[in-house]
């Protein structure tokens, strides 16, 4: 095992998918020399060559557009949106061609692209630097998306996601990026699934699900509850699409009772998919309404009022404290 930082597991999967594979190239603005604005690809140009990491011009249409042919000539490129909001100029390429080649073609050419893209606030940016656009993707079919939420699924997934025929949207959490973990870099990867999602914290009580950045701070929720009396189990989505509706289920059907987190807005966003499945396969069980504690439906604020926006430790608290029909703090402020 090998204590890294978030970002640098992902560095590693990427280097071992590459020693893997010679078809294997990342693509991006700045990745190569700099090793991209969050150095996450800090140092592989120097080890594999400027034919297999590459700087791209400013354009991310023409980056994601690019991908696409290689794909289609058999190769597997990677490519780095800078910031999450920096990926609506590349949208038409991903939903339009990307998501709907290997269908429109009848199964005859496949898309083994890697979109990376480091999400969500909490770093002290501005709008198009904090946002949360999982989504608009999860919404499109045709398109795999996922979300590690420690170093050792960052290594693993990554791995997986470049192996995959499936075009994948990798959402990384950029405020975990320097958070360290334990790293097993002889994880087997080959055949593992990317799909399902794992149990952080098992409980009785309540159900929380989470993914990114949110896992974190539903784990310290959960432990928070603990001390009130309630048993929170927590669980790490890691796929937003497809979602393991089937871990979920199981969970919800031991306690009766969900809440879902996330860091993107409420409207229609993947906290109302999930309470809307969960509540289609476990009516009988439950035994309060589902709860969204999510960002608030905004812009995302300036910097200073940042924490206000995102869900944190109190606000996950509170939708605990609602689904076990307990009074708390924040209900009696509000009523």
């Amino acid at each position: 095992m090998s204590k890294l930082t978030f970002g640098k597991a992902l560095n590693a999967g990427m280097r071992q998918s590459m020693e893997a594979d010679s078809k294997v190239v990342l693509m991006g603005e700045d990745i190569g020399k700099l090793g991209g604005v969050f150095r996450i690809t800090d140092g592989l140009q120097k080890d594999f060559g400027e034919h297999r990491v590459i700087d791209t011009p400013l354009a991310e249409s023409g980056i994601v557009g690019t991908a696409v042919g290689m794909a289609y000539r058999g190769f597997r490129p990677v490519v780095e949106i800078q910031f999450d909001g920096f990926v609506y100029p590349a949208f038409d390429q991903i939903v339009s061609q990307v998501a709907k080649l290997h269908y429109r073609t009848h199964g005859m050419v496949s898309m083994p692209l890697t979109i990376r893209i480091p999400f969500g606030g909490g770093i002290g940016s501005p709008e198009h630097h904090s946002e949360s656009p999982e989504a608009y993707f999860a919404h499109t079919a045709g398109l795999r998306v996922v979300s590690p939420s420690t170093p050792q699924d960052a290594f693993v997934m990554m791995q997986q996601a470049i192996a995959c025929d499936d075009p994948v949207v990798f959402f990384e959490p950029k405020r975990r990026y320097h958070e360290r973990g334990e790293v097993d870099l002889e994880a087997v990867v080959a055949g593992s699934e990317m799909g399902s999602a794992a149990v952080r914290r098992p409980g009785t009580d309540v159900t929380l699900v989470a993914y990114g950045a949110q896992v974190k701070t539903a784990l310290s929720a959960a432990t928070a509850a603990e001390d009130d009396g309630i048993s929170v189990e927590v669980i790490d989505l890691r796929s937003i699409s497809p979602i393991d509706f089937d871990t979920i289920e199981a969970s919800v059907k031991k306690t009766g009772r969900l809440v879902v987190t996330h860091e993107a807005s409420q409207n229609l966003g993947l906290g109302a998919e999930i309470t809307s499945g969960i509540t289609e396969r476990c009516f009988y069980q439950l035994e309060h309404a589902p709860v969204r504690v999510t960002g608030f439906d905004i812009p995302y604020p300036y910097s200073k009022l940042e924490m206000h926006h995102l869900p944190d430790l109190d606000r996950i608290l509170d939708g605990v404290d609602r689904v076990m029909d307990r009074p708390n703090s924040l209900s009696s402020l509000e009523g």
